[in-house]
């Protein structure tokens, strides 16, 4: 196989370097004894469409491992840019000594289908029980189902159609932050056919016109 001479390539260690990833808020507990508390979770994912299924994976030492555990729900949070600061913010510190949603000045609002709360700000949010954890190694995977979703109202068009472009989404590259970007496409854009540009018909005069012209340069022609 031939190699393009200008494109050079690094040899890396192993390790999580999948990037973008989303960079969400997820909030537990609020039930069966447990103070309502959120997470930042960048290793989240949806893994099947049929049931819709998604997953998000925790450091057993979290605080929130216990609660997910335990309680067997949680919320996605899907975060804005205004939410940047809370989402950094309540991946630092500990629900332990901390109420993240008074810390984090979000807003915690009940769920349709899970006991625990949503957060208000996020355009979007995803409420999830949990079907099966698998010990991994450093994380739990938590691989849940998705029983309900709120989405904010500004993000849909008159016709009902959702626009995430709206919501100013966040992304997680290699421990940093980024916006996301204007939409360059949708899905299947590489292979649709463009459309046919079809004239306008020409119109009587315009054809009238054309003929004055062609008699005009005629004559002049003959004289030169």
């Amino acid at each position: 196989m031939a190699k393009r001479k200008d494109i050079e390539k690094q040899s890396w260690k192993p390790g999580n370097i999948l990037s973008p990833v989303p960079a969400v808020l997820v909030s537990c507990g609020g039930t069966r004894g447990w103070k309502p508390n959120l997470i930042t979770i960048a290793w989240a994912g949806n893994v099947c469409s049929e049931p819709p299924l998604l997953s998000i994976s925790v450091r057993p030492e979290r605080y929130s491992h216990g609660i997910i555990e335990t309680t067997r729900e949680f919320v996605v949070n899907v975060p804005s840019l205004r939410q940047a600061k809370a989402v950094d913010w309540c991946g630092v510190v500990s629900g332990r000594s901390e109420d993240k949603f008074a810390g984090a000045g979000l807003t915690p609002a009940a769920a349709l289908k899970v006991q625990c709360p949503i957060v208000l700000e996020c355009p979007l949010n995803i409420e999830c029980r949990v079907r099966e954890s698998l010990e991994l190694g450093s994380h739990t995977m938590f691989v849940a189902e998705v029983v309900a979703v709120q989405v904010s109202s500004v993000l849909m068009d008159a016709k009902g159609a959702l626009h995430l472009e709206k919501g100013g989404l966040l992304a997680f590259a290699h421990g940093r932050y980024f916006a996301l970007g204007r939409c360059i496409g949708h899905f299947g854009f590489s292979v649709q056919k463009r459309k046919k540009r079809t004239r306008p018909p020409i119109r009587v005069k315009t054809v009238a016109k054309m003929g004055r012209l062609r008699k005009k340069a005629a004559g002049k022609a003959r004289e030169s």
